[in-house]
């Protein structure tokens, strides 16, 4: 297994709010389910990360954790219109 660093863990985070939102199906149910307060709990998590980190990120992680917190709000305000 790969060394962790700090992209693949927002990475991980990320990959985790998509399996939450239902976009990949469990590996043993095969099943794809929505868990909207999950996702809400993943987007909490990376902007405490953010918070935390603030001003110890170079400009792509900044950029990277920019990104998919931008995104998984968007998404988040959507899918919970629904």
């Amino acid at each position: 297994m790969p060394e962790m660093n700090f992209p693949g863990f927002i990475l991980s985070l990320h990959t985790s709010a998509l399996f939450q939102f239902g976009d990949i199906a469990d590996p043993i149910s095969k099943k794809k389910e929505r868990n909207l307060p999950a996702v809400k709990q993943t987007i909490d998590i990376l902007d405490m990360m953010k918070k935390k980190t603030s001003g110890n990120l170079d400009d792509d992680e900044e950029k990277l954790l920019d990104g998919i917190l931008y995104e998984l709000r968007m998404r988040y305000v959507k899918e919970s219109r629904k």
